[in-house]
């Protein structure tokens, strides 16, 4: 479901303690197989193949580390959020590779990582020595199960990364699924959303209706509102992953921070326009106006929420 990016140095020269040993070939799961497949060229990087499928993409001695380029896209948006710690909600955990990330870049942030597998999750607290609870709690449940009993306002940033072969559950996109992210973030906060789609990109173009219909319809106008990822794609020359963004409109009488900017981040800023061009592999960002344009005439996916049970 990803692409990598070209091959980087580690983030950081602090090394981890590397686990003894990985296992060799497929591991039994609770929905079928993981493996994990050490890169001949950097032995500390390591792919989890979940079902056969590339679903997280680790350096075991870098936490910092991100592959696959639609988490590189993800980081630029996190990067616009005020400093500090966040309470961030992802939705689909596998190796939790972002999660480390975020924690490498973020320390003391507090973070829920659900995946459908139970005995997936056991395994990569072992084989990755990810954070441990309360810096990354991981509970194996039902996705849009876990959004639905999340508290109002009560993450930064939630992101959903959730597919079941090369489509993500019906639960898990249109209107329905954009209201109840909308409810759980904080204002100012952000909903990420790794969107694999083809050409004409009908999916992902309904997608950011359905956003706009969640998040309001002045989102895009005022910035709340992006999709990201590669000119080919973007131009419907192949299948790929794109990004998208919708921030939390903050109440109007909410002030700036001690340093005089906004605590809701504008997805128009021409920072995060440059961090998307300079990646390994360039990425387009398609906000405001240019937003509403790829939306164009597309009608949001009309879907109920999910719920608990």
């Amino acid at each position: 479901m990803a692409r990598r990016s070209a091959r980087r140095r580690p983030s950081s020269s602090a090394p981890l303690t590397l686990p003894a040993e990985l296992p060799v070939g497929p591991v039994p799961i609770s929905t079928g197989t993981a493996e994990v497949v050490r890169d001949p060229d950097f032995p500390q990087r390591v792919t989890l193949h979940v079902n056969g499928v590339p679903s997280s993409s680790l350096d075991l001695a870098d936490p910092g580390f991100l592959d696959f380029e639609y988490m590189q896209q993800m980081a630029a948006f996190v990067a616009l959020l005020p400093p500090g710690p966040l309470r961030v909600l992802h939705l689909g955990a596998a190796g939790s590779a972002f999660a480390r990330h975020v924690e490498h870049e973020r320390p003391g942030s507090r973070q829920l990582g659900v995946d459908l597998d139970p005995r997936l999750l056991e395994l990569v607290r072992d084989w990755f020595a990810l954070p441990r609870s309360p810096l990354l709690r991981l509970r194996a449940d039902d996705a849009g199960r876990a959004l639905a009993s999340a508290r109002d306002a009560s993450y930064d940033v939630v992101v959903r990364d959730v597919f079941a072969g090369d489509r993500t559950p019906e639960h898990l996109v249109g209107t329905g699924f954009a209201a109840e992210a909308h409810r759980v973030l904080r204002p100012g906060g952000m909903l990420l959303v790794n969107c694999a789609d083809r050409p004409p990109l009908t999916t992902a173009r309904r997608e950011v209706a359905s956003l706009a219909a969640a998040f309001g319809p002045d989102a895009a106008a005022q910035g709340r509102l992006a999709a990201v990822a590669e000119p080919a794609i973007l131009k419907g020359r192949r299948y790929g992953n794109l990004v998208l963004a919708a921030v939390r409109r903050l109440p109007e009488d909410v002030p700036e921070d001690e340093n005089g900017d906004a605590r809701q981040p504008d997805l128009r800023d021409p920072r995060l326009g440059r961090a998307l061009r300079t990646l390994a592999v360039p990425a387009t960002l398609l906000a405001g106006e240019d937003a509403t344009a790829f939306a164009g005439t597309a009608a949001p996916l009309a879907t109920p929420a999910p719920e608990t049970a």
